[in-house]
């Protein structure tokens, strides 16, 4: 029999990821308002630093630190990029609040990346 497969289960190291603090604020409410996500990309593949700049942009100007962010490259852990279902990179999957939400690509188009985090929409 084979034996079945294994995720990972050491913690990432530092260069395979990026987080960003969440900021407490003293309302509990706006606590559990913090938007968590997790960035698949290609080590410096274009599409990839692409999409993290995008992110990164949205996310300073509408969330401003109520945020934590994960980027996870997949060249350096495939088994967790495949465990979440991430065959296309760049992939933001966006785990909290609920309802969870994928998008795939450079995210450069802001109102789409806007409606999968449930931001309301600003002109820029």
């Amino acid at each position: 029999m084979l034996p079945a497969l294994e995720l990972e289960k050491r913690p990432a190291r530092r260069s395979e990821m990026r987080r960003k603090p969440i900021v407490i604020p003293s309302d509990s409410a706006a606590v559990t308002a913090a938007v968590v996500m997790r960035l698949y990309v290609v080590g410096g593949a274009p599409n990839s630093v692409q999409a993290l700049a995008n992110l990164e942009a949205i996310c300073q100007r509408q969330l401003k630190g109520s945020y934590q962010l994960e980027v996870v490259d997949v060249l350096e852990q495939p088994l967790r990029a495949l465990a979440d279902g991430v065959i296309v990179t760049p992939s933001l999957i966006k785990l909290s609040p609920l309802p969870a939400a994928q998008i795939v690509g450079n995210l450069s188009d802001k109102s789409k990346v806007q409606r999968a985090l449930g931001l309301e929409e600003k002109i820029w």
